[in-house]
């Protein structure tokens, strides 16, 4: 009986915990609300601009200044790797090709001209990844930590944004009186579907603006890059099948969430335009900071000798 007794009352205590919990994160979420509504009205914003909208794009552009150092963070390892790491890998492969050739004449390795260059390569191959390796260790500039935190530190900032939008979003609400844009209202889906497409658009650009920049040399690396099985190959084709996402999930969520998205969308390409951009600078200075070769004489000669057109006449 008392047993019984205790089970009830141990029952009774976790429920009113499980309700104390629930009760106090819902306050937690109707104060920030609150906050946000407080905060907008509070701007001193031209009577000509909306409120709200004004305080959504100003929340997101604030938000995503604020994860700026890990975003910068991330490519100043890229550069690592792209300025450091890969030219040390191209100087290496041609002295670790001749190294590896002589270690297998010395250790009289036979077999037909096929074994030969596939056992090669493979040790090549193998000598190669462990030195990238050491590469990468020393100067802290593994590709996937550079890949995936920068992303995945906005996540939380994204997600919590976006479910502060949509319970604003909830009628009763302000929300429900001010328009924007193609908006008629903030509380209800973009009825023309311009907002959606837009952040599609955006979207794609983000994934395809590096290539834009690339002269005709890197774009055929990259191309090649591409056609090896890589992990980070894989990607840019979940970006693309993202940015279509985007557009079906923005058609029915509430405006001020389609305008969250598109204005969080526009500062991510402005931030890697102005990164790509800085990219470009840099390769071109590197360029220029280059020694010539020298011509050859040969070379010299076809540039010293007079055409055929001018023989002729």
């Amino acid at each position: 009986m008392f047993a019984l007794h205790r089970a009830r009352l141990q029952t009774h205590s976790i429920y009113l915990r499980a309700s104390h919990n629930s009760s106090s994160r819902r306050f937690f979420v109707q104060d920030v609300c609150n906050g946000f509504l407080d905060l907008a009205i509070a701007l001193p914003l031209p009577p000509s601009l909306p409120p709200y909208s004004s305080a959504i794009i100003l929340v997101t552009i604030v938000s995503r200044f604020a994860l700026l150092p890990i975003s910068i963070w991330g490519h100043r390892r890229t550069r690592r790797l792209e300025d450091i790491v890969e030219p040390e890998i191209r100087k290496l492969a041609p002295v670790l090709a001749k190294q590896i050739f002589n270690d297998m004449q010395n250790a009289k390795i036979r077999g037909d001209k096929e074994y030969l260059k596939k056992y090669h390569s493979v040790k090549l191959s193998k000598e190669l990844t462990a030195r990238r390796d050491a590469l990468l260790t020393k100067h802290r500039c593994r590709p996937l930590p550079s890949v995936l935190v920068p992303p995945l530190s906005q996540l939380p900032v994204f997600m919590g944004l976006t479910v502060l939008f949509n319970r604003l979003s909830i009628t009763p609400t302000p929300f429900d009186s001010e328009s924007f844009l193609t908006l008629t209202s903030l509380a209800h889906p973009d009825p023309t579907m311009a907002l959606p497409l837009v952040l599609g658009f955006i979207t794609m650009a983000n994934v395809e603006s590096k290539n834009w920049l690339m002269t005709a040399a890197e774009r055929e690396q990259q191309r090649k890059f591409e056609d090896r099985p890589h992990a980070a190959n894989l990607i840019k084709p979940v970006l693309r099948g993202l940015s279509v996402i985007r557009i079906v999930v923005a058609a029915i969520t509430p405006g001020s969430v389609a305008l969250y998205w598109v204005s969080s969308a526009t500062f991510g390409l402005i931030q890697t335009w102005t990164f790509d951009w800085m990219d470009m600078q840099r390769r071109k200075r590197r360029l220029l900071l280059q020694p010539k070769v020298p011509e050859t004489p040969e070379v010299l000669k076809k540039k010293t000798s007079p055409s055929k057109s001018s023989v002729r006449q």
